[in-house]
């Protein structure tokens, strides 16, 4: 039997999430928050993280900073019972990034110090580890920027390991959707963009075109759609579910809560619908506290939300 459930190799850092504050930021001006927390960040964490909440061996390979928030990121981290043996702390000018969100009632803003997210390289992963799994995922593809352009390699290494692979590219800082995505995706089983990413990767603004596009290139696409929802498309066959109402604090996570969700039932052989439900579920747990980490930490409240024990 692998070591792990899942293995991930991307970026750790915190988030400071900043509430209350005016619609518009004039310059030279002493603004108040009304609140903030400082929480474990990073798409790649988040999701490690709250598999582990949800009951999967996780195995973590990462680069941080010899600082203080470097510290903060993988001890929260480790707490939350995923395998950190393999994140370098290293000295040197780039330190541990961080990411600032200034969060409005209905919009944010979102301000990244990238540090030690550009400075992952393939250098640092140690594929023994990451292949000792049944699943492999990579989260934020155009943030690392030092892996980018290896991800076929790297992935293909991991599929000739007779891992399974999934992958949600974020957001692309520059715009481009380009970078040898399309290449990538040959090595894919489970994609997970949401809808404006979707469009974005397949050049049109009309969802059924770009579902019908990308759907070509994955055995499974897994579209996130927010308050409608998600889908699934495998092949021909489409799956739905709605999405689930709670009392909402903020969005930041949501997005890598549901992978954790879906894989967290792909991983066990569960069925494309409870995989989207499971999904759903975490994603709006996820909301109900600041952060995308901070309502999974109670893991006996995550196991009566997610309604089911998790083992």
């Amino acid at each position: 039997m692998p070591q792990f459930d899942v293995t991930i190799a991307g970026e750790l850092n915190l988030d400071l999430i900043l509430y209350g504050l005016p619609a518009e930021l004039p310059e030279e001006r002493e603004l108040l928050a009304e609140r903030m927390m400082l929480t474990l960040g990073s798409s790649s964490a988040i999701v490690a993280h709250n598999l582990a909440a949800l009951g999967c061996r996780v195995g973590f390979v990462s680069r941080i900073g010899d600082d203080p928030l470097g510290q903060i990121a993988v001890d929260r981290l480790a707490a939350g019972a995923v395998d950190v043996s393999k994140v370098r702390r290293v000295e040197g000018e780039s330190k541990t990034g961080l990411t600032v969100i200034l969060q409005r009632q209905q919009r944010r803003n979102i301000l990244t110090y990238p540090g030690t997210i550009f400075d992952l390289t393939p250098a640092d992963l140690d594929f023994g580890y990451l292949a000792d799994s049944g699943h492999f995922h990579l989260s934020s593809y155009y943030l690392q920027r030092g892996l980018t352009p290896h991800v076929g390699e790297i992935l293909g290494k991991l599929k000739a390991a007779e891992l399974t692979i999934s992958l949600d590219t974020n957001d692309d800082p520059e715009n481009t959707w380009a970078a040898g995505l399309l290449e990538v995706l040959r090595y894919v089983d489970v994609f997970l963009p949401n809808a404006r990413e979707l469009k974005l990767i397949a050049g049109t603004d009309d969802f059924e075109k770009a579902v019908a596009r990308v759907a070509k290139l994955v055995p499974v696409l897994v579209v996130k759609m927010g308050e409608e929802g998600a889908l699934a498309q495998r092949g021909g066959e489409r799956i739905t579910s709605p999405a689930v109402k709670v009392q909402f604090m903020d969005p930041v996570g949501a997005g890598d809560s549901f992978d954790a969700g879906f894989l967290s039932r792909y991983v066990r052989g569960a069925d494309l619908q409870t995989c989207l439900e499971w999904g759903n579920r975490a994603g709006a747990w996820s909301t109900t506290q600041p952060g995308g980490t901070e309502a999974f930490r109670d893991r006996d409240a995550t196991a009566g939300f997610m309604g089911s024990a998790i083992e």
